[in-house]
């Protein structure tokens, strides 16, 4: 739902596992405000250069142009203050620091609109999503599609062995699943079908 108010500022959430939408409903939300002919500002990570250095750009391919920053601070940095509606993508690259700079934005009479995952690879709350949460006037939360069995997924199943917290990839490298085919880190079974070395003869 969009919120329609006055100069009040606030923040909307869109929140959710990878390939449920997230981008694309932040550049909906985003093209309805510049349609309403409001100054609007985009932002995302330098990290996430997976399809675009200097777009935002869904599974979909749908595309937005937006400044790349390297860390949540940045974004006051390259702000115009003209601006009414601000889009943060991929808040999960930017780590804690997000938060009280959204908070900041907000409390200057911008609408804030933050895309995100909320879990990691391990299923657990995947900050700084779970603080912004609580900050927002507005929470949507996306599903997927499970790759195993159909069903609504709410967790990204990493399909690469490593530890590290942030491991940019798509599909591939990650894929939706569902609660009951989650398997938090990387799948076993997965592992030992493209790592395990050929047996001759095969």
């Amino acid at each position: 739902m969009d919120i329609v108010t006055g100069h009040v500022g606030w923040i909307e959430v869109i929140c959710g596992p990878m390939f449920s939408g997230k981008s694309e409903e932040l550049i909906r939300r985003l093209r309805r405000a510049k349609i309403a002919r409001k100054r609007v500002q985009v932002f995302k990570p330098v990290l996430d250069d997976r399809y675009s250095v200097d777009e935002i750009v869904s599974h979909g391919d749908q595309r937005m142009k937006s400044t790349v920053v390297a860390n949540a601070k940045e974004i006051l940095d390259q702000m115009d203050w003209r601006t009414q509606v601000i889009g943060i993508d991929e808040s999960n690259f930017f780590g804690p620091e997000l938060v009280d700079i959204a908070s900041q934005l907000a409390d200057t009479g911008k609408q804030v609109l933050i895309a995100g995952l909320d879990t990691d690879y391990l299923g657990r709350p995947f900050s700084p999503m779970p603080e912004l949460l609580c900050l927002a006037e507005s929470i949507t939360k996306t599903l997927a599609i499970c790759m195993r069995c159909g069903n609504p997924a709410k967790h990204t199943q990493r399909l690469v062995e490593s530890n590290d917290l942030i491991v940019v990839g798509a599909s591939g490298m990650y894929e939706a699943r569902c609660r009951r085919c989650f398997e938090p880190g990387v799948p076993k079974q997965e592992v030992m079908e493209f790592a395990r070395p050929a047996t001759p003869g095969a």
